[in-house]
């Protein structure tokens, strides 16, 4: 029996599959700084090794992709994040600050697990500086020495209250069935983007508007819900949404046309992506 789900994907789809579709030189960039600076992902690595993530932003979220020790590319992200629809700008900040590089830290003692950041190292000893040099000039104690006690506390454990407020904004996935999904819808997505760049079809720039919709739904889906039913819940909406974007002829009635009537969502993909 023949399944109409598995429509095959358009000429250039497999692309944006790859880190950096856009941009081959950034991957050479930052596997070069990755051998530098972290730990890549090798045949040596065990269940403790925390390799070096490089992150590939995006109008609609990012995709964090593992650094082989090869230097090839990846075919599979490690997580994928989605912002929410419509974000202001404020909130688009939320996704460069999760995205951010992180933070390199200095051991206490050997043998003691524990660390600081090098930003909460540098903010306690010029705290320090400046509260004795404040002291000196007639600022009183009980003002100076709350503050340097302050400061590096600050420099430590902030970070972790903006990142909690931030993850609000946006919705991430993990492992390699529900990144699978998610990075085939991505790709989906960003195909139809590029293609509604130059096109006038009506039926192609509203898939592109309501993609991120897509995939901010799926993310939940994948967060809430074992990936097996998460994945027919997809492949429903995408069946259902797929004649709005099948190849035809321009209609010239589809700029006075509503939206497609099924569920947002992308085009249809193979079968081993679901």
């Amino acid at each position: 029996m023949t399944d109409t789900r598995r429509t095959p994907p358009p000429y250039g789809f497999a692309q944006h599959l790859h880190p950096f579709a856009a941009d081959p030189g950034r991957w050479e960039a930052e596997h070069a700084r990755a051998l530098r600076t972290g730990h890549v992902h090798d045949d040596t690595c065990t269940a403790e090794c925390e390799p070096v993530l490089v992150y590939e932003r995006t109008r609609w979220g990012w995709l964090a992709w593992t650094m082989p020790g090869d230097g090839s590319r990846p075919e599979l992200p490690r997580q994928i994040g989605v912002l929410t629809p419509s974000a202001t700008p404020a909130q688009r900040m939320a996704l460069r600050w999760l995205t951010r590089r992180p933070a390199r830290r200095i051991g206490l003692a050997p043998g003691i697990p524990a660390s600081l950041r090098l930003v909460t190292v540098v903010v306690a000893f010029f705290s320090l500086v400046a509260g004795l040099f404040a002291m000196a000039e007639g600022l009183p104690a009980s003002v100076a020495l709350p503050a340097i006690v302050l400061a590096p506390l600050l420099a430590e454990h902030l970070p972790a209250t903006l990142d909690a407020r931030a993850r609000e904004h946006v919705r991430s996935v993990e492992g390699t069935s529900a990144c699978r999904n998610l990075q085939r819808l991505a790709a989906w997505h960003i195909f139809l983007v590029q293609a509604a760049a130059g096109s006038d079809r009506y039926e192609l720039r509203r898939s592109a508007e309501i993609g991120q919709h897509l995939l901010w739904d799926a993310a939940d889906l994948l967060q809430t819900h074992d990936t097996r039913s998460a994945t027919c819940t997809l492949i429903t909406q995408r069946t259902a949404d797929a004649p709005a974007r099948r190849p035809g002829r321009p209609d010239p009635s589809a700029r006075t046309r509503p939206g497609p009537a099924g569920p947002p969502g992308l085009a249809p993909h193979t079968g081993a992506a679901a």
